[in-house]
């Protein structure tokens, strides 16, 4: 029997104990990986609505101070047809901050992008100034 080969008893609970708290562990880190996959898909959809607006922003003339919001509901500016476009980004809302800076003609404009993420609410925040010649 010293030239038996194999696993003793013994060895092969001891494997099957590692792998029963080893698994468990594996299994945890799969879905915590795929929680922050889509947080980082609702974060670059947020970041691409708040260039949108941005753009928006900046393609007015005038720029009226205060606070002013809504969702994402009717067609981007230029787009070409309003089909499909109809619940676009529904679970996303923005604010927009247009707010006076030192220089007289200079606007600072905050855009925010709000949704829901569980019990809480996520936010992506960017912001510009804006400048005219004309008097505000």
């Amino acid at each position: 029997m010293r030239d038996a080969r194999g696993f003793t008893l013994l060895e092969v609970l001891i494997a099957l104990a590692i792998l029963a708290l080893a698994l468990p562990i594996l299994l945890g880190l799969r879905n915590f990986d795929l929680g922050l996959y889509s947080r980082a898909g609702d974060i670059a959809a947020a970041t691409m609505l708040a260039q949108e607006k941005l753009m928006e922003t900046e393609a007015a003339t005038a720029f009226p101070l205060g606070e002013t919001g809504g969702d994402f509901q009717i067609p981007p500016p230029g787009a070409q047809s309003p089909m499909g476009f109809q619940n676009r980004a529904e679970k996303y809302r923005w604010k927009r901050f247009v707010t006076t800076t030192m220089l007289p003609n200079v606007r600072e404009v905050k855009i925010q992008i709000i949704w829901p993420q569980g019990a809480a609410e996520e936010m992506v925040e960017v912001s510009t100034y804006v400048f005219s010649s004309a008097s505000f």
